[in-house]
């Protein structure tokens, strides 16, 4: 098996990909910073949010804040002019605002195990229903690859879908049959998805209380 290679793009399709991934990333931020500030978190009446992000926190503070000091001190450096200092003043926020929302979308956005099913997620980018009928098995499977594509086709269970936080996954779902999924603008047939879950023994739980 090889990898799965994307149709050729011409210039002005690859700008228009790039446009609306920009668009959706932009949206995404603040509909994790409206979903945080007035506590909806994305979980589906009567299910359990599992969350993925405790692998990555550390790295995303550090970068907030490092963010949000480099603001007064580069305002300080170009305090003169004020026609650099504005667009400066400006973009610096507007990065910081970007980098916690996208923190927040992993908080607003957990996975989720309820009486319809497995919702997968990975921040505002990635949210797959997958119905307790498309679920063949659910299982504990500690997998790291580095610098892997989302899809891969070459597991011996077909085509998986891996959503890695810092390279691993620990949880296996293997699918009665291949689903269709959309990943941005691209739409790929799956028939395996790998996901990583901080209470890995509490994932597992929930789902034994839909299938055994």
């Amino acid at each position: 098996m090889t990898l799965e290679r994307p149709p050729t793009r011409t210039p002005t399709q690859h700008i228009v990909r790039i446009a609306r991934a920009a668009w959706r990333a932009e949206v995404g931020v603040w509909l994790s910073l409206y979903r945080f500030v007035f506590r909806r978190p994305k979980v589906p009446p009567g299910a359990s949010g599992f969350a993925y992000h405790s692998p990555i926190l550390t790295i995303l503070v550090v970068f907030i804040v490092l963010s949000a000091i480099e603001i007064p001190i580069i305002d300080l450096i170009v305090h003169p002019w004020p026609w650099i200092r504005i667009p400066l003043l400006i973009a610096g926020i507007w990065g910081v605002t970007w980098m916690l929302g996208l923190l927040l979308g992993f908080l607003t956005r957990p996975h989720a195990v309820g009486p319809d099913g497995i919702r997968v997620r990975s921040g505002a980018e990635v949210d797959i229903d997958l119905p307790w009928a498309a679920v063949a098995s659910v299982e504990r499977s500690h997998d790291v690859v580095e610098k892997a594509p989302k899809v891969r086709v070459e597991e011996s269970h077909g085509r998986t879908l891996g959503l890695r936080i810092q390279n691993e996954t620990n949880v296996l779902v293997l699918l009665e049959a291949p689903v269709h999924v959309q990943l941005g603008s691209d739409h790929h047939e799956i028939d395996a998805v790998r996901l990583w879950t901080d209470d890995l023994d509490g994932f597992l739980a929930a789902v034994r209380t839909h299938i055994p």
